[in-house]
Formats: structure tokens, C-alpha cells, sequence
């Protein structure tokens, strides 16, 4: 499943998750992981910058390598010419953390498929129209864990949506949840501004360190105001939200103004 997702072929300048098969005196031989069928070839000058005594200093069998893809086409259409040297290590560690967030993804389809009895052609293609709908399988479990109603509002439909999200709660950790809304305020007689103020102060202090929750309101020009909570789970991010909703409501039509409340 992993190995046929890319069917276009990897692009020049793409970097690579790779493992290394083969190392000659000249160069080393590598697997494509997301690229079944393919191998890659770095030649002993894109081992690393500087002369290289030793290539076997650098590179061993078995190891698992990020290499940037320098050309496509070769005379038997299956090597690729790669570097190593040309990837950064932050690079590096990017590509590396993605690659494994996307084996975990896959092995999370795969136990879903399991538990609603999905054939394998139905989980290559839901993985297919997940990836197409987030970019990646990682994002779509990623973005379930932090809205569960996010596969419906995408177009899902299904009873294995359920499944889907309480898999993504239990196995991933969201960086942040974010909820964004947008305050139309109005607020008439000399106290108006003083009014408003107090109203998106209040809400701020909605904030609660301890469970790394922040609230914070913007001008965005009369009559609107932005608000902007993160959380670090769905469930801590909607407590926030009501809470914080309740407060410049409930403030602003006590001085007699009008509001509404648009989320994004």
C-alpha cells in the first residue's frame, strides 16, 4: 500500500527516505522506502562535503538516509542520482519525523480496515482519497484527533468515520488546536470603547496555563474583534471557547450593546 501511493515517480529536487542496500568503493546503493521497484544511487562525491577516505564511515547497510533527488533518469530507468551531502540536518529531521508520522498513519488504516472488516482494495483507497483531501495520511488522523467532525465536513460518510476518530484521539497527539472567531461588537454611549474593552479583557482571562490553553482578542477595526484560543486538545479548546463566548456576551448586553459571533 505504502509503495504504490506515489505513481508520478519522485521529482528532482524531492528528498527521499531511503535505506541504504549496497556500498561500493564509489558510491552507495539505495532502497526508496515510498517507492517500490526503485533504487537510488549516491555517488562518493554527494556522500558528504570534503574528501571522503572511508565512504564506510558514512554510510552502512541497513542504515536509513535522507537523500535529495538530483536526477531522474538514468539508462535503465530504475536508479535515481542522489546526495546526501546536499540535506541538512534539520532538513534531515523534517523529512525523517514525517516519514515515520506517515508509517504510523498506515499502520493505523490497516488495524482500522481490521476492525470494519474492509477488504484491501477498500483501505489503499481510502488512504488514496484521505491523502488527496489532506495532504497526508498523518494530517487526516492529525486533524480528526484535534475536530472530530472534520471528516464529515470534508465529505465522509460512513459508519467507520467513528472508529477513524476515536483511533486518532487515542494514537495522536495534535500540536495545538486552534478556534478562531470573529466578534461583531456595538456598543452605543460614551462608555461604548470602555465597554468592549472590559467585555474582551474578561474573556481573556479565560486563559489557563496550567493546561497550556491561551486566549487572546485582536482589533481587527470597529465593529470587529478577533478571538483566538489554542489548546492543546479539542475538548480543552471548546471548554475554552464557551466559556470565553458566555463572558463578552454576556458583558456586552449587560451595557446594552449587540454582538455577534461568527467562528471561522
Amino acid at each position: 500500500m505504502a509503495g504504490d501511493r506515489n505513481e508520478d515517480g519522485p521529482k528532482e529536487g524531492e528528498l527521499l527516505v531511503c535505506t541504504v542496500s549496497n556500498v561500493k568503493q564509489n558510491g552507495a546503493y539505495v532502497k526508496l522506502d515510498a517507492y517500490e521497484g526503485l533504487e537510488g544511487f549516491i555517488f562518493i562525491g554527494e556522500i558528504a562535503s570534503g574528501w571522503v577516505k572511508n565512504i564506510r564511515g558514512y554510510v552502512r547497510d541497513g542504515q536509513r538516509v535522507v537523500c535529495k533527488v538530483l536526477r531522474t533518469k538514468r539508462r535503465d530507468r530504475q536508479t535515481l542520482d542522489l546526495s546526501l551531502k546536499s540535506v541538512s540536518e534539520e532538513r534531515k529531521r523534517d523529512t525523517l519525523q514525517a516519514w515515520k508520522n506517515d508509517q504510523r498513519a498506515i499502520q493505523l488504516l490497516k488495524v482500522l480496515g481490521e476492525k470494519v472488516e474492509w477488504s484491501e482494495e477498500q483501505v489503499s483507497e481510502t488512504e488514496a482519497e484521505l491523502r488527496s483531501a489532506y495532504g497526508s495520511l498523518y494530517g487526516a488522523f492529525e486533524d480528526a484527533a484535534g475536530n472530530p467532525e472534520s471528516l464529515s465536513d470534508t465529505g465522509f460518510e460512513g459508519d467507520w468515520i467513528g472508529v477513524f476518530v476515536e483511533m486518532a484521539v487515542e494514537n495522536i497527539i495534535p500540536p495545538f488546536v486552534e478556534i478562531r472567531a470573529v466578534c461583531e461588537i456595538q456598543v452605543g454611549g460614551p462608555r461604548g470603547v470602555e465597554a468592549i474593552r472590559e467585555a474582551l479583557c474578561a474573556a481573556e482571562t479565560h486563559a489557563d496555563a496550567e493546561n497550556e490553553v491561551s486566549v487572546l482578542c485582536y482589533y481587527d477595526g470597529a465593529p470587529k474583534y478577533r478571538v483566538e484560543i489554542k489548546a492543546p486538545d479539542y475538548k480543552l479548546a471548546e471548554k475554552a471557547w464557551d466559556d470565553v463566548s458566555a463572558t463578552i456576551t454576556e458583558t456586552i448586553e449587560k451595557g446594552e450593546g449587540t454582538i455577534i459571533v461568527t467562528r471561522e
